[in-house]
């Protein structure tokens, strides 16, 4: 397996983030905006850094076997907090085991309870609602989302 990495935002050449965030295959599963470019990849890089600054957060981008992958974390959601994974299509089998390391991150940081919000053209995954305490679909800046409420084990 290759090795993951996670790294602060700071860290980053926000260059490097453009073909991750802009790819087709990823857009798809994302809430719909306009594509990137160097100086609004800039912005949305220290919209992320001003969160992880934030009681109860991190974010991170992913490095996996040296190739920057994507980006994950815990931020603020409305009703508390939420995860966030985001990476490239060739990098997809390595969500559970992000996924993983996010859910250490929750129990880490003193989380009870986070929300994960996979858009709706994404399928239902049996994992999640194994461990869900409640599955429901939500509407977000006009898109629609299977929301799965995961317990924190502390």
């Amino acid at each position: 397996m290759s090795e993951i990495k996670y790294l602060s935002f700071n860290d980053v050449d926000p260059e490097d983030f453009l073909a991750v965030v802009n790819e087709k295959a990823l857009r798809k599963h994302l809430i719909d905006h306009a594509l990137f470019d160097s100086i609004s990849i800039r912005d949305w890089m220290e919209a992320k850094i001003k969160i992880e600054s934030m009681s109860g957060c991190r974010v991170r981008a992913i490095y996996i076997g040296g190739m920057l992958a994507g980006w994950c974390g815990i931020q603020p959601d409305n009703n508390g907090f939420e995860f966030a994974i985001v990476i490239s299509q060739k990098f997809w089998g390595f969500g559970r085991t992000i996924f993983k390391t996010l859910m250490c991150w929750a129990k880490e940081l003193g989380h009870k309870e986070i929300v994960f919000h996979l858009l709706g053209s994404r399928p239902e995954y049996k994992a999640l609602n194994r461990i869900a305490t409640k599955v429901h679909k939500t509407e977000l800046l006009g898109q629609w989302f299977t929301t799965y409420y995961i317990s924190i084990d502390t």
